[in-house]
């Protein structure tokens, strides 16, 4: 990685990922990175498509900054 600008993007990249696997799948590591469970509180089962949203924002401005930089 030549500047840390491509570290954080791809950590962002990786991070989006991890949303949208967030937004399907229950276990214990997407529990604890939930965007919906670290913002409202009383988040539950309705308010995970929430993670979808921010995780495609976060991977796509990641991308998107990594192919325009």
């Amino acid at each position: 990685m030549k500047t840390p600008d491509t570290l954080v993007n791809v950590l962002g990249i990786l991070y989006g990922a991890f949303l949208i696997a967030a937004a399907f799948v229950s276990n214990r590591a997407t529990e604890s990175m939930r965007i919906d469970a670290l913002f409202i509180k009383g988040y539950s089962e309705k308010t995970r498509p929430i993670n979808l949203v921010v995780g495609i924002a976060v991977a796509c401005y990641g991308a998107w900054s990594l192919l325009a930089g």
